[in-house]
């Protein structure tokens, strides 16, 4: 291999290790809790709970390493076997060298990769999650999701690929700015349809039955002025026994939904709570901030693509003949992750901002911290929610506060 291909095989083997190594760390380090409940827990876990959690967290664990030694031998094999290119050639020989023919062929190309890890999606779904009692979701509706998930990428992805490329025919050097606002206004016009368009398909959303509960979420959305079309209830429990809430969409299609499972777990005053943090992240401006940040991102590295186009040694590296788009896009996509990793403390940590800004004003809103403490406890303990990670392993891969951090947090509010 050339220098470039020897770097790039490089900084994939090192993220691969360096994922491995915080798996082990994170593993001894809740190993080295795991003979009792730890003090701050104690009325958060029974012993019998915690235990299970601490099983639950290692499962994962081995077969995270295990998964990441997968997709290690998967991306080598495709970056360092010819095939990118033979495929890329033949294509071309078959197809053509139109817009809509290269983004077929990033399409497929991408598609075929993910069909290697299906193997390991069903086995962590109907083998480690139905282990420890979380899988409620049938062989039909796993598969289905999939061929549903493969269509609307289809459906979706390729047009926005004949955008861009698209934008590389027309705009010259200054392609990469017109793509940018070309995804950016993908981004911002699925945000709209996809509460109304796209949920649907995977589940089914009810408004939630009159009574006190929806009297009680519905009198703190008045309180906030968060403007909200319906609350709904997603049949969560469909697939897992998991559970989460959110709202989606903007404006007047806004939707408050809330897993069936969610509402089991936990009492109304909790579930005020629960809303009343998510409003928090609406009132806070957190949406606007991260579409902004993400703007930025997707800015940089449409620039980082603009840039590797326009040397012959990055996609040469590789096998394929300089000049072409198609082959630095798919090259980046596939190896832009090994870079990316080494950001995740840093997005996590903003992220980590943002949570306890929207904890402390549902603390505030509710006039208490007992009733998120006590959602959040639940929560914890019915997911079996890993209650001791290491910090740096929580750095690289919580995008949330752990729970005791969050208390400690509204303790002191």
């Amino acid at each position: 291999m050339n220098r470039i291909a020897v770097v790039a095989a490089a900084l994939i083997v090192t993220r691969w290790a360096a994922q491995l190594w915080l798996d082990h760390l994170n593993q001894r380090h809740v190993r080295a809790h795991a003979n009792a409940v730890p003090d701050a827990f104690r009325g958060v876990m029974d012993d019998a709970t915690y235990a299970k959690s601490v099983q639950y967290t290692l499962a994962n664990s081995r077969f995270s390493q295990f998964e990441a030694t997968f997709d290690l031998v998967v991306l080598l094999a495709v970056l360092f076997s010819g095939v990118l290119p033979w495929a890329f050639q033949s294509f071309q020989a078959q197809l053509g060298a139109s817009a809509w023919a290269m983004a077929a062929f990033l399409f497929v190309v991408f598609t075929v990769i993910s069909f290697a890890s299906l193997p390991l999606q069903w086995w962590g779904q109907f083998r480690l999650e139905a282990r420890f009692g979380f899988n409620t979701t049938t062989q039909t509706t796993w598969w289905l999701d999939r061929v549903k998930g493969l269509l609307l990428g289809a459906v979706l992805g390729i047009p926005l690929l004949v955008l861009v490329l698209k934008c590389f025919e027309w705009a010259g050097n200054a392609w990469w700015l017109w793509a940018c606002a070309v995804m950016l206004a993908f981004q911002l016009l699925m945000s709209v349809l996809a509460p109304v368009l796209i949920l649907p398909l995977f589940n089914k959303l009810t408004p939630l039955p009159d009574g006190s509960l929806r009297d009680r979420l519905l009198s703190l959305a008045q309180k906030t002025n968060f403007r909200a079309a319906s609350i709904q209830v997603m049949d969560g429990s469909k697939r897992s026994k998991h559970s989460n809430a959110f709202f989606t969409g903007f404006g007047r299609l806004r939707k408050i939904v809330l897993f069936d499972t969610l509402i089991e777990q936990l009492a109304e005053p909790e579930l005020e709570a629960i809303l009343a943090h998510e409003i928090g992240h609406w009132k806070k401006r957190h949406i606007p901030k991260l579409l902004a940040l993400s703007a930025a991102g997707m800015l940089a590295m449409l620039a980082a693509i603009a840039w590797l186009a326009r040397q012959e040694w990055f996609a040469g590296a590789f096998g394929f003949d300089p000049g072409g788009i198609t082959p630095v896009l798919l090259l980046f996509g596939l190896l832009s992750g090994a870079v990316m990793f080494w950001l995740s403390p840093l997005t996590h940590w903003w992220s980590r901002r943002y949570e306890y800004e929207a904890d402390a004003y549902a603390k505030e809103t509710v006039g208490a911290a007992a009733p998120l403490i006590d959602a959040l406890r639940k929560a914890n303990a019915k997911n079996l929610s890993n209650l001791t990670p290491h910090p740096i392993y929580s750095g690289f891969y919580y995008s949330h506060p752990t729970l005791l951090e969050r208390e400690r947090a509204l303790s002191q509010a």
